[in-house]
């Protein structure tokens, strides 16, 4: 074992429920964040680096995390995003040829703290059952009062902007400046593997900041226009909200993806709620109501559309319905080039059952440039 006297570690909920593990490493610390779990077998490094996951204690169900290391190419932004780990078994040594560190070495750059030793089923089964709260993760095991009142001045993450924690402060470009089409994106929390699929379908993108107009962002006299991904409740951000409403009352080409999927419905007066415990994994089933079709897709809201509101505005049409709860996994508008879908198309976690969801967005580019 690296490390042999490892220092005791507990989470405790913000209703006073404690579980115990260790630290990972030979740290001491402390961390705060809403609770909650993912269920993917595989992409803990992607999970760490995305920026929807801002402010968040990650609980992995996959018992080994760790095992295939990490590599500088795998990562969602430019820095790990969660504000902390927990995990049953974490594995200090790694077997994968592609890896270029181990995640002990890569957690420890962005000073994350990490407890393991945690029995993760039964914390995600309590969370499952009592929904996501905040939580502290420490090391500071005799100070159990302490820690609650430091606990209960956490902000709670529904009425939480969070896109301006992670979003672009300046506009940048990605991509080959000569490609064909042209794409203005807001950035939310946008993952690079976005940017990657806009680019590989021909586009040149300019990235703007969470709180960019529309008259900004149409100087770039753009083809579409991308609401990306990103942390928090949606319903402050009023900003993004009457950007949204620009691009479509100006006829203009959109596409939304999970925070941007909510924004584009309160621009088009359809209310969100925060969920009991949100969607957060690889393997979550979806049926396109359009096709007929189901698609096991990747998944990471905390936050959900008004179904029923949904339903009765006449310029929605509901184009994807998730499998196991019915919420609202996609919409489009029924006289505009709009649509957006709750889960993320850009992942493809072995399987590529959304990836025609880009093929889609640019489809309607041609259709209004022709």
């Amino acid at each position: 074992m690296k490390y042999q006297t490892r220092k005791k570690a507990l989470i405790l909920l913000s209703d006073g429920t404690i579980f115990y593990g260790k630290a990972v490493g030979d740290k001491e610390g402390t961390a705060f964040g809403e609770v909650c779990f993912n269920t993917g077998m595989t992409g803990y490094q992607e999970i760490f680096t995305d920026p929807s996951y801002f402010g968040q204690l990650m609980v992995t169900t996959n018992a080994h995390i760790g095992n295939y290391g990490t590599n500088e190419n795998e990562v969602e932004s430019d820095s790990v995003k969660i504000s902390g780990l927990i995990c049953k078994n974490f594995s200090y040594n790694y077997s994968r040829v592609g890896a270029d560190s181990s995640l002990e070495e890569f957690l420890n750059k962005s000073n994350l703290f990490a407890i393991s030793d945690v029995d993760t089923r039964a914390l995600v089964s309590y969370i499952r059952d009592n929904g996501a709260m905040n939580a502290v993760i420490s090391t500071d095991v005799d100070n159990i009062e302490g820690l609650k009142e430091q606990l209960e001045n956490v902000p709670n993450m529904q009425g939480l902007e969070l896109a301006s924690k992670v979003s672009t402060k300046e506009p940048y470009f990605y991509g080959d400046e000569n490609a064909t089409y042209k794409v203005s994106a807001l950035d939310i929390g946008i993952k690079k593997n976005i940017l990657r699929n806009l680019a590989k379908r021909d586009a040149y993108i300019k990235v703007y900041p969470y709180n960019a107009t529309f008259d900004e962002m149409k100087d770039f006299n753009p083809d579409g226009y991308f609401i990306s991904n990103g942390p928090g409740d949606p319903e402050p951000l009023k900003e993004a909200i009457n950007t949204a409403k620009d691009i479509i009352s100006n006829n203009e080409t959109l596409f939304g993806i999970c925070l941007g999927h909510q924004v584009i419905a309160l621009a088009n007066g359809i209310s969100t709620y925060k969920m009991h415990n949100g969607h957060r994994g690889i393997n979550h089933p979806v049926k396109n109501l359009i096709t007929g079709k189901g698609e096991i897709t990747s998944q990471n809201h905390g936050f959900a559309i008004n179904r029923e509101e949904a339903e009765s505005n006449s310029a929605i049409e509901i184009t994807h319905l998730h499998l196991n709860d019915n919420t609202v996994a996609g919409i489009r508008m029924k006289d505009k080039s709009v649509f957006s879908v709750q889960y993320h198309p850009e992942a493809s976690p072995g399987p590529h059952d959304a990836d025609y969801l880009f093929d889609q967005f640019f489809d309607l580019i041609k259709t209004k440039l022709n």
